[in-house]
């Protein structure tokens, strides 16, 4: 099984601003984004399955690849509870360091930690690679990209935030005789 995972493009979002599961739109470049993408990527069969986060971003990207995408709120982005639709720098400034000193365990108020999203990133995952088939397209935020990465590296949920997950990025893994290989990061 080929399993790509993709970070959706561009958002509109204004810089700074705190988004995770809130429905924003992808960036006016989006075409240009797209096809760049694209460019990355070999045919896919026919019967290439695709999953999606139901947040539109990742969504728009996903039926560009299939007609037939299947929802999964379990791909979506951390849930920055009290602090979604609020810019960084409006957070008091305390209780934002501690959350970054400790985003494992540690929740914006009314929302969730990493644990929490390593955990339902977890479960998809374990769903996914009972699933047939020889070719997947996850498309997803950077958040659980990191998670399913650092699963399959066994990193500390800690050290994830070192691997750069590049909007419009693809990351490959292979599944072979019940190993996990990881072909290429960030591409």
């Amino acid at each position: 099984m080929d399993i790509y995972l993709i970070r959706h493009t561009q958002t509109a979002a204004d810089p700074g601003l705190c988004y995770g599961q809130s429905d924003v739109a992808l960036a006016a470049g989006f075409e240009d984004e797209l096809a760049n993408l694209h460019d990355k990527l070999p045919e896919f069969d026919d019967d290439c399955k695709v999953f999606s986060s139901p947040l539109t971003r990742c969504l728009q990207l996903a039926e560009t690849f299939s007609d037939t995408v299947t929802t999964d709120a379990r791909l979506q982005e951390l849930d920055f509870g009290e602090w979604e639709g609020k810019r960084f720098d409006e957070i008091e400034a305390d209780a934002l360091q501690h959350w970054m000193d400790n985003f494992v365990s540690a929740a914006p108020p009314n929302g969730e930690n990493f644990e929490d999203l390593y955990q339902r990133a977890d479960s998809f995952w374990q769903d996914l690679l009972a699933t047939e088939a020889k070719q997947v397209l996850v498309i997803t935020h950077a958040g659980v990209i990191r998670a399913l990465l650092a699963r399959a590296l066994n990193l500390p949920l800690a050290n994830s935030f070192q691997l750069r997950i590049d909007s419009g990025s693809v990351h490959k893994m292979r599944r072979a005789d019940d190993y996990l290989y990881i072909e290429y990061i960030n591409l």
